[in-house]
């Protein structure tokens, strides 16, 4: 009997030719390796209540409405409520039947905690992921109130910028998202290529946006080879920054769309993910 896996590999799905189906021997490893890193570095960051009223009590405290404080309550609770699930769901047996809600599970708890933070900082509710991402990484992360491993930014993506703002993660560690981190040092290596590849991502995105437009059709060109080409893609490049929250962002796309099978799917993967669903609420807990 042929395999889902080979089937998809050779004859592709509706919405995938061929050669655009996932890679398993990359996309499984990816999807739990980064997880496990983050959950590493919350532990070693000593990442709990107690450290975080240390950091935000510098933190001038503000006057908040009662509107605007039910609604920071109402997205925590939310977000706790997301917890309570994760830690409902490791007690089952077979995480391989829960991985994919239980990424979607983690995405809405980190979500709704922003949510909040934002409604704390501003008193202002973003209705979309896109808006509240970008909410959180101006008024959270620029202004240095994110704690780590949660901080890292790009600021652009410019090319040369990202390469420029990766080094400061890059210089903790050096690890390949394809092997098991164990120590802080992986740990931090992971961290640095998961948001290497959030901005590889998120560039290949913009490109296909550029493409589209109406400036870009009106050069008569079908790369970026020129100049006024490339101004158009990194003047869009410019525009678009990249924090934790856009990671978590293209994480839940793994459980929904391209990746989703093999974390479901495979003899190998319920050993693989035995420890999952305790490292997406550790790193829950940890936002």
């Amino acid at each position: 009997m042929t395999s889902l896996y080979t089937r998809m590999r050779t004859h592709g799905t509706l919405t995938e030719t061929p050669e655009e189906i996932p890679d398993a021997v990359f996309a499984l490893p990816s999807t739990l390796n980064w997880m496990r890193a983050e959950a590493i570095l919350v532990s070693d960051c000593a990442l709990d209540f107690s450290t975080a009223q240390a950091f935000y009590g510098r933190v001038q405290r503000k006057e908040l409405s009662e509107r605007q404080l039910n609604s920071v309550f109402e997205q925590l609770l939310f977000s706790l409520h997301q917890i309570a699930a994760l830690r409902g769901m490791a007690a089952v047996p077979n995480k391989a039947d829960v991985a994919r809600v239980g990424i979607v599970t983690w995405y809405y708890g980190v979500y709704g905690a922003a949510s909040a933070m934002i409604a704390a900082a501003d008193g202002s509710f973003p209705e979309t992921h896109a808006s509240t991402a970008r909410q959180w990484d101006r008024q959270i992360v620029e202004a240095k109130l994110a704690m780590a491993p949660f901080s890292d930014r790009l600021g652009s993506l410019v090319k040369s910028d990202v390469e420029g703002d990766l080094t400061g993660p890059r210089s903790r560690g050096s690890h390949s998202l394809t092997s098991v981190p164990r120590t802080p040092e992986q740990a931090w290596g992971c961290h640095a290529e998961y948001l290497s590849g959030t901005a590889s991502w998120e560039q290949w995105n913009l490109e296909q946006q550029v493409r589209n437009s109406r400036e870009f059709k009106e050069l008569g060109v079908d790369n970026f080879r020129t100049k006024a080409a490339r101004a158009l893609r990194d003047d869009a490049f410019g525009r678009k920054s990249i924090c934790f929250l856009h990671e978590a962002s293209r994480y839940r796309g793994k459980a929904n769309y391209r990746d989703a099978i093999y974390l479901a799917y495979g003899k190998a993967v319920p050993k693989l993910a035995d420890g999952f669903i305790d490292d997406l609420t550790t790193v829950l807990t940890g936002f």
